[in-house]
């Protein structure tokens, strides 16, 4: 794949494997392969050819960029797993420590009212004669009993808090073996999606090739470089270090500073000011506030594509019914009208405010 940037973070979510032990699971989902490319005859279809790939290449990037997030969360799940277990397992030698310990202390006790060898007090007591001696005795006896029940109480506490501890090591062990086995599917999503990714940029580059000298530079200019308005706060804070990205390049998986795709220049312009987004359109979905069409706002976050599971695309409201948005391959960050960004308008979220 020709973007480094995405070949470095798909090497470190494959790290992951080099912790975990390989656990039989179902098959991965399977994705379609691309269908092999007949020639075009004519630069329109060159052109409509580069268009559909591209949006091919977007949603499988999509796919990719949302195994990645659901690794994370997976093993951040795994990482919570192994320090509950670990915790458990303290829990249950202090348990352990404490059963002994109170073991001990019956036994002792035990062996004190067989052997009368309690105290020199109370063996003093258990020798006399009179009617005061045998209360003083039958006193002293009721202590011991009383120390023995103290005793036997807490060593029955001491045993019921080892077995609780070690039913949380299980149930934490669990988790984490489940933890473990879906960062392994997803592992596995992820390398397939990747796979697909490659051969679908290889398609479209092959593509691009096809297209006329005209049609190439209609497809990356113009850039417009006109002022808009940024309102205050982090929206418009956001809007202007997006607009700053005009000219750059797109490259898949790219998220700046130098290249960007659509939800890497949404996620680097809201970093700037001080907001954290994931890197995948489908996942900034889930954020904010939606809004309608009517109320959008600088700063707003659109998106495109059928469903929210089937997001492509994501861009940022500037105003006057404008975006600016990292397309595809061969077009540069640039500014677009509303459905410039796409036929399939879903809908937007406000971020923030």
């Amino acid at each position: 794949m020709s973007s480094h940037r995405l070949k470095r973070a798909v090497r470190g979510a494959l790290s992951v494997t080099a912790v975990i032990a390989v656990i039989g699971m179902s098959p991965s989902p399977a994705y379609a392969q691309p269908a092999p490319i007949q020639p075009p005859t004519t630069a329109s279809e060159a052109l409509k050819l580069f268009q559909d790939l591209s949006k091919q290449a977007e949603k499988v990037n999509e796919d990719l960029l949302k195994a990645q997030t659901d690794l994370q969360a997976k093993q951040a799940e795994f990482d919570k797993a192994t320090a509950e277990v670990a915790q458990a397992g303290e829990l249950e030698k202090q348990a352990a420590a404490q059963e002994e310990q109170f073991r001990g202390q019956v036994d002792q006790l035990a062996n004190a009212s067989f052997q009368g060898a309690r105290f020199n007090k109370i063996s003093a007591l258990l020798t006399g004669s009179s009617a005061d001696d045998f209360l003083e005795r039958a006193s002293a006896l009721n202590v011991l009993a009383s120390d023995n029940q103290n005793a036997l109480e807490k060593y029955t506490s001491a045993v019921a808090t080892a077995s609780q501890a070690r039913k949380q090591a299980e149930d934490g062990q669990k988790r984490a073996a489940d933890a473990k086995a879906t960062a392994e599917k997803l592992t596995a999503d992820i390398t397939k999606t990747r796979d697909d990714l490659q051969t679908q940029i290889k398609q479209v580059e092959e593509a691009k090739t096809r297209l006329t000298p005209k049609e190439k530079t209609e497809l990356a200019n113009p850039v417009d470089n006109g002022v808009y308005l940024a309102p205050p706060g982090a929206a418009g804070k956001a809007m202007e270090v997006a607009l700053a990205q005009r000219g750059k390049p797109y490259v898949w998986g790219a998220e700046g500073p130098g290249s960007f795709d659509c939800s890497g220049l949404t996620l680097y312009a809201y970093r700037a000011a001080g907001v954290s987004l994931p890197h995948s359109s489908r996942a900034q979905y889930t954020l904010g506030k939606s809004v309608s069409r009517s109320e959008l706002q600088p700063g707003d976050l659109l998106f495109y594509g059928g469903s929210p599971s089937s997001i492509h695309h994501v861009a940022m409201y500037i105003g006057g019914g404008m975006i600016v948005h990292a397309s595809t391959s061969g077009v540069p960050v640039k500014t677009a009208t509303v459905d410039g960004g796409g036929r399939d308008y879903l809908g937007a979220k406000r971020i923030v405010g």
